[in-house]
């Protein structure tokens, strides 16, 4: 565990008047707070002083209320999926989990509306839409919960045909730190009112509020989808690929590219027999026709950049095997390292710059020792690296931010951000200050202190109290 210094810790008249707030659902059970001490990220853990399992927006708002009160920190909790230390609970505190919260409130298919509460995990709500012939887009792979989904801006595998959590959240509720509830945002598709109070809020990872409700934006099931995968000779002419085919204007509803590493690693863990090269992988939406017709578009185009060996397929059950593997990435190449962690980390530049981009990262981590393997949404300029390291010498952790760090500042040179998708949490503070600039980031620390004056909110993530 990571030692704190300026860790907060309950008192036992904390305890019982908190655990009087939610009915006494509050735990301090070793194991529960071990399961709360972290994510997916390679961060030292840091167990919380208390974990509380609200039931409503009612018991959020009562817990904040007295936590502000008291000076306790507290860490919003969903699934636990994210990858940049975000639910650490750096300063003890209480880490408050939100997955009780769980009910679809509402759906409505004539808006292609859906509300929920925080805790709803990402594939049961597609189970309970199927019946409707509806589904939610924003695929970050995880079962993640949606509140934990909309407090990390995530996006994923569909994001250059439907989205991110930014386009597909249309209102929430959400509690402040002192406990005031506030609803932003409607459920028209245009909106004009004041502030866009329900984008700052998304993205924001648990500093400026708990998120408690969401009406999110649903599309209809396409008649017909089928997936297709294509080898390349190199790493650069795949990616080069991916984007003349963004370019081409083909609808393709996701473009994924896995360098040989990855492949290797999944047809081990999953069983697969892909070449073992360069890939990348489709995924077409709409009718039999169109479908068909941009499967060969694609086909043709990346003739042009030396694919080989492309097939694809409308059968459901290979089209399912085949993004499971790839949601499965990140744990295929942690089973090929036993014992290790994985730093996953991720960018994102304009189309015109990927090519670059990906050459950048593969010269400076092939400099180093450390396994490495690269994947990522190449169609909308975002892609990934996950990096092994031994969670035992911890010098290691300190010596691969180092190395992403130097990425990330070629990667902002090109005009690029430090995140797509994972966000800040406690590990790109500095790289926001190079991307944003002291003055932008010290506006985002005004809006902090107006919300959150007394720093309970998620500690220690997106930027410190000083900079």
């Amino acid at each position: 565990m990571r030692v704190v210094t300026n860790r907060v810790d309950l008192t036992q008249a904390q305890v019982w008047a908190i655990a009087h707030l939610v009915d006494g659902r509050i735990s301090q059970n070793d194991s529960v707070l071990e399961s709360h001490s972290h994510d997916e990220s390679a961060f030292p853990p840091v167990l919380p002083s208390a974990v509380v399992s609200p039931n409503s927006t009612a018991e959020v708002s009562s817990v904040l209320s007295y936590c502000n009160a008291e000076g306790i920190p507290v860490v919003a909790f969903g699934a636990g999926t994210s990858l940049e230390g975000h639910v650490v609970p750096s300063r003890g505190g209480i880490s408050l989990d939100l997955t009780s919260m769980n009910r679809i409130l509402e759906i409505r298919p004539d808006d292609l509306l859906v509300r929920v509460e925080t805790g709803v995990a990402r594939k049961a709500l597609n189970e309970k839409l199927s019946s409707y012939g509806l589904f939610f887009s924003v695929d970050p792979g995880a079962d993640a919960t949606l509140g934990g989904m909309a407090a990390t801006g995530a996006a994923g595998t569909t994001t250059v045909r439907y989205g991110s959590m930014r386009e597909n959240v249309m209102a929430m509720t959400a509690v402040l730190a002192d406990g005031t509830v506030i609803r932003t945002g409607r459920e028209t598709r245009k909106q004009s009112a004041g502030f866009d109070l329900t984008r700052l809020l998304v993205g924001s990872e648990g500093t400026l509020a708990v998120i408690t409700e969401l009406t999110l934006r649903l599309f209809g099931i396409p008649e017909k989808m089928a997936a297709a995968v294509v080898c390349f000779p190199d790493l650069a002419r795949g990616v080069a690929a991916a984007t003349a085919i963004v370019r081409s204007g083909v609808a393709i509803a996701r473009c994924e590219f896995l360098d040989k590493k990855c492949i290797t690693n999944l047809n081990k863990l999953e069983g697969l027999s892909l070449a073992e090269a360069p890939t990348l992988l489709f995924e077409f939406h709409g009718s039999p026709q169109s479908v068909k017709e941009d499967a060969n578009t694609v086909q043709e185009i990346v003739a042009d950049f030396d694919g080989t060996d492309f097939e694809w397929t409308a059968e459901e059950g290979q089209r399912r095997k085949l993004w499971q593997a790839r949601h499965n990435a990140h744990y295929a190449a942690l089973a090929m390292h036993p014992g290790k962690k994985g730093v996953s980390t991720d960018w994102a530049v304009p189309l015109s710059r990927l090519a670059d981009a990906v050459g950048a990262a593969e010269r400076v981590l092939s400099a180093h020792s450390y396994p490495y393997s690269f994947l990522g949404h190449v169609a909308d300029g975002n892609f990934h690296a996950q990096i092994i390291n031994d969670p035992s010498k911890p010098n290691e952790l300190n010596e691969i931010r180092e190395i992403t760090h130097s990425i990330t500042s070629e990667i902002i040179a090109m005009g690029g951000t430090c995140t797509g998708e994972h966000g800040i949490g406690g590990g790109k503070m500095e790289s926001l200050v190079e991307e944003a600039g002291r003055e932008s980031v010290e506006v985002m620390r005004a809006i902090k202190r107006a919300l959150d004056p007394n720093y309970i909110l998620n500690p220690d993530k997106i930027f410190t109290e000083k900079i």
